[in-house]
């Protein structure tokens, strides 16, 4: 079936027919992305306002002055949008992690080691900076629909990590060390839940204290690899 636009800029089909499909991917124009992200911005408040359970789509929407309409342009309902602010969250952590590893990995295992608090600290306020950051790490691990957004990204880090160990020390069983960072990583995720949450420790203080669990995790096996 040929296709043409209409004046207004849509996708017709012969038949005179809106490609619906061409107006869903749109969100690389300009004032699409503003209005995906003015929904999430709004997602992030509420969430941090009623919680995981009351979330609704209505809520949003009328927060954010929106029709439904519109906001299913973009999101088929709030798991989506859950979804969404999810990967955002851990896009923005994953480049504090990659501009860290760019200024430390230079330094050897030992060096990224010492530097751990750091990395803790960078990602604590990439994190605090986004409303809603605490509830939404909660959905990433408490909700089905999404345990695959937090799984791929902790094991894309993990394998970031491995790598970066086996070309210092490649005689190290790799397989054993992948199943130490992984569990380091979903360690560094529950950190960032208690950063938010536990007032009876100072967030200077839970942070060093895991980066010396981190450190000691990792300088154990290299140790018991090099016996």
């Amino acid at each position: 079936m040929i296709a043409r636009r209409t004046g207004m800029g849509d996708r017709t089909t012969a038949a005179g027919h809106v490609d619906v499909s061409e107006k869903r991917r749109r969100p690389s124009q300009e004032r699409a992305v503003q209005t995906v992200e003015r929904l999430l911005d709004v997602a992030g408040e509420l969430l941090a306002e009623v919680g995981i359970e009351r979330i609704s789509t209505n809520m949003i929407c009328a927060r954010a002055r929106m029709t439904p309409p519109a906001l299913y342009r973009y999101f088929k309902d709030k798991y989506a949008i859950l979804e969404a602010l999810g990967r955002r969250l851990l896009d923005r952590q994953n480049e504090v992690l990659f501009e860290w590893l760019a200024q430390n990995e230079r330094h050897g295992v030992a060096g990224m080691s010492a530097a751990l608090e750091d990395l803790f600290s960078r990602n604590a306020e990439v994190t605090g900076a986004q409303a809603g950051a605490v509830w939404i790490l909660r959905a990433l691990r408490a909700v089905p629909q999404l345990a695959h957004v937090r799984l791929e990204s902790q094991r894309m880090v993990t394998d970031r990590f491995v790598e970066i160990c086996v070309r210092e020390y490649p005689q190290i069983d790799r397989e054993r060390l992948w199943r130490r960072l992984r569990i380091a990583t979903d360690f560094s995720f529950a950190l960032e839940e208690m950063l938010h949450e536990e007032t009876l420790i100072p967030a200077e203080v839970m942070i060093a204290e895991a980066a010396e669990i981190l450190r000691h995790a990792l300088a154990d096996l290299i140790a018991g690899e090099d016996d």
